[in-house]
């Protein structure tokens, strides 16, 4: 169990790495600071592994202890909270949507809190509420900053290359940056269960956590940090600063306080951020953005439930509610599948677009006509 609960918790760490350490040097990448996408992994893999080492403690103590006591934490119920906790992850991986780890673990933690009947409900509740202060803050004073860094672009693209050159290296050094308060915030996500129930200590935690956080942004980042980069919206080399530099000094003073932020929520409200400053609100209405918002709001609840559920059923030997809840899932799966065409779907089945009848110059078009 010891082992299985260690295993998990590494495969957890390296998807962490996959997801929102990756994401922290988008705004490097998309700005083309860093051209070739296994330096900017490298990179990631080597300030990270820098931040979870150097200043993840303080976080670790918080998901270990401060959320449920740590003496109502087994080894079984670690194994269970780090399995709910990483498949969600990894679900939103092999999509290649930048989800919170931070999120998906405190839900993971507070639903084996709800099963074993005790959370920390006021520490939980000032917990929440960063989540929605620091990406908030971060969109924001991006956005101030992104109408600065807008102005001085026109500049900067009159100073010649060695100012170019500068800025690069600028943005470069802001990517790092990131990446190591992405590492000194992440860790503990994967390696907190662990303390909580005493496999590892925290010396240990930190550094095994460290390790795998990297080899995950290394080698399975690829696709978080192209969504972060590119298909979001494009990035001048003054906004990735911006960006970079917003998001990291945000995550960095939330950890310093041992507080679990979104940190990879605080880099993409960044990109909105300085996206709205140079497109406006069209940034909002692009797929990927709705798609990201959505697994923002859906994943926490997931793993919170995934997790209550199990131990409800594993540890408590009580299956009622996991029963009702598949049983919930098949009914409404089968209603779905069930239900009713809409009549315009049924209206377009009966009269295709290319039976309409062709609109002569001058006439008006009949809407029931044309699809």
């Amino acid at each position: 169990m010891v082992l299985a609960a260690w295993l998990v918790a590494m495969f957890f760490a390296a998807n962490i790495g996959a997801s929102g350490t990756a994401a922290s040097m988008g705004a490097a990448y998309g700005a083309g600071a860093v051209r070739r996408k296994w330096m900017a992994l490298f990179l990631v893999s080597v300030f990270a592994f820098l931040g979870a080492t150097l200043g993840g403690g303080r976080v670790v103590s918080t998901i270990s202890n401060g959320i449920v006591p740590s003496r109502l934490v087994t080894v079984e119920i670690t194994l269970i909270v780090l399995a709910a906790a990483c498949a969600t992850l990894f679900i939103s991986n092999v999509v290649g949507v930048p989800l919170s780890t931070s999120e998906v673990t405190v839900g993971a933690v507070v639903g084996a809190g709800l099963a074993v009947g005790h959370v920390h409900t006021g520490r939980l509740a000032f917990i929440v509420s960063m989540w929605l202060v620091v990406p908030f803050l971060s969109m924001v004073l991006s956005y101030l900053l992104g109408l600065i860094a807008r102005r001085l672009d026109p500049w900067v693209g009159k100073r010649g290359r060695a100012v170019a050159a500068a800025l690069h290296v600028v943005l470069l050094a802001s990517g790092c940056y990131e990446a190591f308060s992405a590492g000194m915030h992440n860790v503990a996500n994967a390696v907190g269960p662990l303390v909580a129930s005493h496999v590892l200590t925290v010396h240990a935690g930190l550094y095994w956590g460290a390790l795998f956080v990297a080899l995950g942004a290394f080698a399975l980042g690829g696709r978080v940090l192209e969504t972060n980069a590119k298909r979001i919206t494009n990035l001048s080399v003054l906004q990735g600063i911006v960006v970079s530099v917003t998001s990291a000094s945000l995550v960095l003073a939330a950890a310093l306080g041992g507080i679990p932020v979104p940190q990879v929520q605080a880099t993409t409200l960044a990109i909105f951020g300085v996206g709205q400053s140079h497109i406006g609100l069209d940034v909002w209405r692009q797929k990927v953005v709705r798609t990201i918002l959505k697994t923002w709001l859906v994943s926490p609840l997931v793993a919170m439930l995934a997790s209550y559920l199990v131990i409800e059923a594993v540890v408590m030997g009580s299956y009622v509610p996991l029963v009702v809840s598949i049983g919930s899932v098949v009914v409404a799966l089968l209603y779905w599948s069930m239900r009713p065409q809409p009549a315009l779907r049924a209206a377009r089945a009966e009269k295709p677009a290319w039976t309409a009848a062709p609109v002569r110059k001058g006439q008006a078009a009949d809407r029931h006509d044309i699809v």
